[in-house]
Formats: C-alpha cells, sequence, structure tokens
C-alpha cells in the first residue's frame, strides 16, 4: 500500500475543512458521543504514528507504550491525587512526551526491522511495569476515573461537554501535526525519509532530527491515551499491549500512509467495525482481516490516499505528480 504525498488542490482544502467541521460540531446529536470520542482519541493515535512512519519512514512497534503509559499516569493523578482533568491529561502527556525522548534517544541508533523490534522491546517493558507495579491495579487496572470539572468550571461527566473537550484536544494535536509537516522541519524529516545519506551530505544531523520527530509522536500518542483514559474513566493493560501498537499501524495503512488526513479515516474504519461488529464475536477479527486484506488489495495508497490521486487526476492544469513511495521505502534497511 503506497502513500499519496500530495493533498487536495488548495482549493478545495478550505471547503472540505470547514464541512468537516460542521459535520463534527453536529455529530454527537446523530451518533452515540461515546463511540465518537473513541475514534476521536483513535484518529489522534494514528496521526501520530504517521507523523514518524509517514514523514520520517521509521516503522514503530511499540507506540503502545507512550499511549499507556499516559492513560495510567492520567488516571492516576486525577482519581488519587485529585488532578483537575485538564491538569492529569497534561501530567500523563509530559510522562508520555519523556519516555519518548528516552526511547527514541535508544532506537533511533537502528534502522529498519531493527528499529522497530528495538521500540517492541522497550514498549513490552512499559507493558511488564504495567502488570506489576501496585498503582496501575495489575490485570484489574485503574477503573472508575472521575472526568471532574474543566477548569473547575465545565461539568465533564455530561457527554455532550466531554465530546467537545475531546474534539478540541483532537484539533489541537492535528494542528500539530499539519503544521509540522509544512513547516522548514517538516521539510527535512521528508528529505530524511527519502535519502538520508543525501540529508546528511548537506549538513543536517538526521538523529537530531529523527529524535525530535519520535518524542513529538510519542508526545501526542499520549495525548490521545491521556484523554482516553478520561473518556472510557478507565486506564488498562489493553491501552499498553503489542496488539495496540499493530492496530494503529493498521489504521495508518487504510487511511493512507502518508497522508494528513489519512490516518483519521482509518481510525474511523476501524473503530467502526469494532463496534457494530462486536456481535460477532471472535468471528470480529477474521471479519477484520478479509476487510483489511481487501482494502489493501483494492486501494493500494490507502483510502484518502486514492482519493487525493483521483483528484489529482481529474482537477484543471494537473501536473504529472512523482510515483508515489511505497510502504517497504518508508523502513529503510540498514
Amino acid at each position: 500500500m503506497t502513500g499519496a504525498r500530495d493533498g487536495f488542490p488548495a482549493r478545495w482544502r478550505v471547503g472540505i475543512a470547514a464541512l468537516l467541521l460542521a459535520a463534527a460540531l453536529a455529530a454527537p446529536f446523530l451518533f452515540y458521543p461515546v463511540f465518537l470520542m473513541q475514534a476521536l482519541c483513535f484518529a489522534l493515535f494514528a496521526c501520530a504514528f504517521n507523523l514518524l512512519i509517514g514523514y520520517v519512514g521509521l516503522l514503530s512497534f511499540g507506540h503502545a507504550a507512550f499511549m499507556g503509559s499516559a492513560a495510567y499516569i492520567t488516571a492516576y493523578t486525577v482519581k488519587a491525587w485529585g488532578f483537575e482533568p485538564l491538569t492529569g491529561i497534561l501530567a500523563g502527556t509530559a510522562v508520555a512526551a519523556l519516555l519518548g525522548a528516552v526511547f527514541g534517544w535508544l532506537a533511533i541508533r537502528r534502522q529498519g526491522i531493527y528499529f522497530a523490534m528495538v521500540t517492541l522491546a522497550l514498549a513490552q517493558m512499559i507493558y511488564f511495569i504495567a502488570v506489576e507495579a501496585k498503582f496501575t491495579g495489575g490485570e484489574d487496572g485503574i477503573q472508575a476515573v472521575p472526568r471532574g470539572h474543566l477548569l473547575g468550571v465545565v461539568d465533564l461527566n455530561h457527554s455532550l461537554p466531554m465530546y467537545y473537550f475531546v474534539l478540541a484536544v483532537f484539533l489541537g494535536g492535528y494542528a500539530l501535526v499539519y503544521r509540522t509537516i509544512h513547516s522548514p522541519f517538516g521539510q527535512v524529516l521528508k528529505a530524511i525519509r527519502e535519502n538520508e545519506p543525501r540529508a546528511i551530505s548537506l549538513g543536517y544531523r538526521t538523529e537530531r532530527y529523527k529524535l525530535l520527530a519520535f518524542t513529538l509522536s510519542a508526545t501526542l500518542a499520549g495525548l490521545a491515551g491521556a484523554t482516553k483514559a478520561l473518556v472510557f474513566q478507565l486506564a488498562s493493560l489493553t491501552d499498553v499491549t503489542w496488539q495496540m501498537s499493530g492496530e494503529v499501524v493498521l489504521m495508518t495503512l487504510l487511511g493512507g500512509l502518508g497522508t494528513e488526513f489519512g490516518p483519521v479515516v482509518g481510525a474511523f474504519i476501524d473503530v467502526t467495525m469494532e463496534n457494530y461488529l462486536a456481535s460477532w464475536g471472535s468471528w470480529v477479527t477474521v471479519i477484520q482481516g478479509v476487510i483489511f486484506v481487501f482494502c489493501v488489495l483494492l486501494f493500494r495508497r490507502g483510502v484518502v490516499g486514492e482519493i487525493v490521486d483521483l483528484a489529482r487526476r481529474f482537477a484543471p492544469g494537473r501536473t504529472e505528480a512523482p510515483p508515489p513511495a511505497t510502504v517497504a521505502q518508508t523502513a529503510p534497511g540498514e
């Protein structure tokens, strides 16, 4: 599955953004708010992961460590220490950022499958801590986490205020990702993805750029996990398992690797399948597998990647775009 590098024509962007924002504001009156909040949290998680693999070319199998650790810290500080919700989220996000800096410093010394295995091993350490540490609750996790009042004013125990708070968190995180990939820093990241030796020859200290990108990605993943802990009022081992790291890979590939909005679409598709296929029991994973294989074969660039490609083909005055990179090219070998 390949990733489209260019977005929609500029004149379309404002209209599409306004339409999507209007739909997001009206969504809780049409759909179950908790389902929407879950999808938004995973969408931010997928955007954070896509920043690393889609724009730097680093495939991490351990991003659940950042999401899960932030969820536990937020849940514990809010429930045990009585932190205000926003303060708890910031605490969880800060821990994820710190872990990202440490893990990134260790992992970026390797490339390709070696990088992926290092991140997986480090994430399993966090899983072990979550199982053994007393404050995490072990297999029971941290339950009945109070949502409290945002800034002491807005009661988040009601679904509607909580939804708009989650939407604001997602929009803030997405705006940061968008600004990053369209900044000079983002251009250097793309240069590293395409040809790291050439970027080094131009004088860029690529390890520093990769470490910053890894830390930013971990921070946003932590923000998603911290927010999710308040949405479900729970932090559990599910948030730190390797399956969660694999699930975000599928979300990103399904929506469109290296596209700006693809991970959001992939996350919504994945969460929708999990919710509406739940009645099938253990067959859910089989059905999901078939759907993913079908999408990979039919939409080689991902759902959004294919749409962008069609828009580019039929746009007036278009120029021929360079051939997109493959998934293999985003994870260079040693």
